[in-house]
């Protein structure tokens, strides 16, 4: 296995939030989130002249209760909305979910086990505690879809969500390279699922580095076993920083 890269002060950090940051939990609602990891954050942000931002599937509003009092820059919902460094945001307009909606709320009324989640621009359907729905529930939202516009599937770990469509990690990635303070900087990004690889390819594309968390066929070029593991790595960059920060001080 790859040494992970090391974060200098010219990197610009992406970071998803789930199984990458924070442990995957039964319910979306019982993350918890591991002391230190805030004041890591912070401090990283300080470091990278706030260059860091998550980039995450999540609601804005769930990030922000998780990682308070933080408010970092941010692409929630795959990158149908962002909040920037200035604290300011802009999004897509909502497409209709209604059919998925209701087609959703129906099974979860039928089939214990399963979770829905109605997001600001998007929906997602969990079945974590009922596996043996997989298919049932991909099949349920695509006969749904098909009276839908501007919306596509995306599968994750125990989760399908029907988004806008062409919204993805990557282009959310893409967007904040154009614009200060992340322009100019290398990209790393760290993700953990099938939705992150959108990720990964586009900091590749731009000369970065992807780094898959746990198992599974990823095209990122570095992995990291696990979200404990991430933190540490994070951790250990904030001295290597100040150190490269006094090296370039005295130069």
């Amino acid at each position: 296995m790859k040494l992970l890269p090391a974060l200098t002060p010219d990197t610009a950090l992406f970071l998803d939030f789930d199984g990458t940051l924070a442990e995957l939990a039964p319910q979306p609602n019982a993350v918890r989130v591991p002391a230190g990891l805030v004041p890591t954050l912070a401090m990283l942000q300080q470091q990278l002249g706030g260059a860091l931002a998550i980039i995450t599937g999540r609601r804005q509003a769930d990030i922000d209760h998780f990682l308070a009092p933080l408010r970092l820059p941010m692409a929630s919902e795959h990158g149908a909305q962002y909040r920037f460094s200035d604290g300011s945001g802009t999004g897509m307009a909502a497409p209709d979910l209604s059919f998925a909606l209701q087609a959703a709320d129906q099974l979860v009324s039928q089939h214990g086990g399963l979770l829905l989640e109605h997001k600001t621009s998007s929906m997602a359907l969990h079945y974590r505690h009922a596996p043996y729905l997989e298919k049932l529930c991909r099949d349920t939202l695509a006969k749904a879809m098909e009276e839908m516009n501007g919306v596509e599937m995306l599968a994750g770990k125990f989760v399908f969500e029907v988004k806008p469509t062409g919204v993805n990690k990557g282009q959310a990635i893409a967007f904040f390279m154009s614009h200060a303070p992340f322009a100019g900087r290398t990209p790393l990004f760290a993700g953990d699922d099938v939705t992150d690889e959108a990720g990964f390819a586009a900091v590749q594309d731009l000369g970065g580095h992807g780094i898959k968390i746990g198992q599974g066929f990823s095209h990122a070029r570095y992995r990291c076993l696990s979200p404990a593991s991430l933190r540490g790595w994070l951790a250990y960059a904030r001295p290597s920083l100040s150190r490269q920060a006094a090296r370039g001080s005295a130069a």
